[in-house]
């Protein structure tokens, strides 16, 4: 019961959130903050249809949803457009609504791209409404840096990750997501180990792990 109406845990499985959520991060989800559909449960029944008790994500939000394509992989984005929003990428930054999102560089990093080690840009990003959080860039001359103007209907979101160049979302394969495939509402994470860590393996559990992690709160 407690992991159907209030929390449940989830293993990022790669980098599409960097810098916010790295592959290897186990993470708790709180399954109350949108009310709850038939993927509250597990294997999600077609009990009913719709949401008990539903609202509306804030934009910004990061949230766990059933992949539209099969309502059974969970994938986690953050939440960019609201019903009725126009959203659209122009040379690799965000517009919401025909206006470009305020974004302020804060450094870069050496990291393993999607074509090996490469310079990423760090970037701080303000949505709207005035909330703050970091993203991650490779450059200019990726295929989603310039998109067509996706219109939001009611009942539906538009997601991306955070690691802009590196996430398969709501600008591509994902597509928009059905306010019924919302799971819940990524909080904190608990602990993280380096990729290669084994569950099988307890030694590799020490090594791998990544303790400047621990107990993280989510923006």
């Amino acid at each position: 019961m407690l992991r159907v109406l209030l929390f449940q845990p989830f293993t990022i499985p790669s980098a599409s959130m960097e810098p916010n959520l790295y592959e290897g991060d186990y993470i708790v989800v709180s399954k109350w903050n949108y009310g709850y559909s038939r993927h509250s449960l597990p294997w999600s029944p077609p009990l009913f249809e719709g949401r008990i008790f539903g609202s509306q994500p804030d934009r910004g939000d990061v949230v766990v949803f059933k992949l539209p394509q099969d309502n059974r992989t969970d994938y986690i984005k953050r939440v960019i457009g609201l019903p009725g929003d126009r959203v659209q990428m122009i040379g690799g930054q965000l517009h919401i609504n025909g206006v470009a999102v305020e974004n302020v560089p804060a450094g870069s990093l050496r990291i393993d791209g999607p074509f090996g080690p490469m310079d990423a840009a760090q970037v701080d990003e303000t949505l709207p409404e005035g909330r703050t959080f970091r993203i991650q860039d490779f450059g200019r001359g990726f295929d989603l840096d310039d998109t067509q103007v996706f219109e939001v209907p009611e009942g539906y979101y538009f997601m991306m990750g955070d690691n802009r160049d590196n996430s398969i979302d709501s600008r591509a394969d994902v597509g928009l997501v059905p306010e019924e495939n919302l799971v819940g509402k990524a909080q904190i994470v608990l602990f993280s180990w380096e990729p290669g860590a084994s569950l099988w393996n307890p030694v590799s559990w020490f090594a791998n792990l990544r303790p400047s992690r621990f107990f993280n709160g989510l923006n």
